[in-house]
């Protein structure tokens, strides 16, 4: 469903844009973690070794000291939520790297709570497929959207539900 602006009693559709680049998108959440994630930033881009040969784009710590993974994509893509499984099998395989992250980052004194690690996708859209398919998993993944508007703002919708889409 596109947005739309109000002005003068009349709805006008806001024209949709993507970030130019991914990292842009990045840059501004790791900025703002705290405000719109409660969460602190343990690393950037970073890196789960040669054998998996992959980059997790944010790791944080959420409120409650449990770990927190955030990718982001600047187009609609499938691969986002596969991505996250697979950065999530990493995580609780390699607990140890992220805590040693999370001691160099925001000292020794934290404790790590592994009880609940969190999971976000933040990309423009989502297929029915997708949300579908995090519903069924019970992990905890969580789809925001953002939609940037070069007329006149950039939005992020709370996680995406499968009752929204029909």
């Amino acid at each position: 469903m596109p947005l739309h602006e109000i002005a003068d009693q009349k709805l006008s559709i806001l024209t949709q844009s993507n970030f130019a680049l991914e990292k842009n998108l990045q840059t501004l959440i790791e900025r703002n973690l705290e405000t719109v994630f409660n969460c602190r930033l343990v690393q950037s881009e970073f890196p789960t070794g040669v054998q998996h040969s992959g980059r997790i784009d944010t790791l944080a710590l959420s409120e409650d000291d449990n770990p927190v993974i955030i990718e982001y994509k600047k187009v609609e893509s499938s691969e986002l939520v596969n991505q996250s499984l697979y950065y999530l099998a990493w995580l609780k395989d390699h607990k140890g790297d992220f805590e040693r992250a999370v001691q160099k980052a925001l000292g020794s004194s934290i404790e790590v709570d592994w009880s609940e690690v969190r999971v976000i996708c933040i990309a423009p859209n989502y297929k029915k497929y997708d949300l579908y398919a995090v519903q069924m998993m019970g992990a905890n993944i969580e789809l925001w959207a953002y939609h940037d508007s070069p007329e006149r703002s950039r939005t992020l919708t709370p996680p995406h539900s499968p009752a929204a889409v029909a």
